[in-house]
């Protein structure tokens, strides 16, 4: 398992396989003039940011793993197509050009850590911004808390790989006040089939469009209608605040 990296592996595994906003991304994108330039925020793997780059857009990912980077531009030579990467963390970046579209898919902005590194990030945002451009956020709705007994009926997400198998299972979704904690199953059985388990868990800020919309004024954007994706299956859907 060496030759796996942990990291791109369970990023792809638990967010590669999201489609349902990409109508949205390309919506917005196909609303720009030609040659004008999209900044994907935490891109990952390049999910968002291969998909528009596919389709002709210019577009720039951003993410504070390089390791996820890495194998965004590896995917994006193998598909004949560019995309421009930076380093950086979302809530403490400075590009020199700036962009016409700002994209925050897969609640990026819930996950940042709280209020202050929110307003950091919309700071971030609001100046790489060129003058009419807009920036576009999704948010996952207040999910309830569930218990092992409830996410008995969720299917994990699996890859074979190199005779491993890797499979992420949600378990629980924990109150923790201001945020919820999303916790999953990380299970690895290998060639020999031996199993190794982890727990994972990520916590979401509780964040709405009119609290966001209150953050983002004092920034000094204005709000457009917010957009909505529906839910699939597999994952809940979200609302998408567009400011200016």
């Amino acid at each position: 398992m060496a030759e796996i990296d942990a990291a791109v592996l369970w990023h792809d595994l638990e967010c590669g396989a999201y489609s349902a906003d990409l109508d949205l991304w390309r919506e917005l994108a196909d609303e720009l003039a030609a040659g004008a330039a999209i900044l994907d925020l935490g891109a990952g793997t390049g999910r968002v940011a291969l998909d528009l780059a596919a389709r002709g857009a210019s577009v720039t990912a951003l993410d504070r793993d390089p390791r996820l980077l890495a194998a965004l531009e590896r995917r994006a030579a193998e598909g004949g197509t560019t995309v421009a990467t930076e380093t950086a963390d979302a809530c403490a970046f400075e590009l020199a050009w700036s962009f016409e579209l700002v994209l925050a898919p897969m609640q990026l902005l819930q996950i940042v850590g709280g209020a202050e590194r929110r307003a950091a990030l919309l700071g971030c945002v609001r100046r790489q911004l060129a003058p009419g451009g807009v920036f576009a956020a999704a948010l996952t709705p207040t999910l309830e808390p569930t218990g092992p007994a409830a996410a008995a009926s969720v299917l994990p997400d699996v890859r074979e790989q190199d005779g491993w198998v890797f499979s992420s299972t949600p378990t629980a979704i924990r109150d923790q006040g201001s945020n919820v904690a999303v916790e999953r199953l990380r299970e690895t059985v290998g060639p020999n089939g031996e199993l190794s388990r982890k727990l994972s868990s990520v916590a979401l800020d509780r964040l709405d469009a009119t609290v966001l919309a209150a953050e983002a004024d004092a920034c000094g954007f204005s709000p457009r209608p917010a957009r909505e994706v529906p839910a699939t299956d597999a994952h809940v859907g979200s609302t998408v605040a567009i400011l200016e």
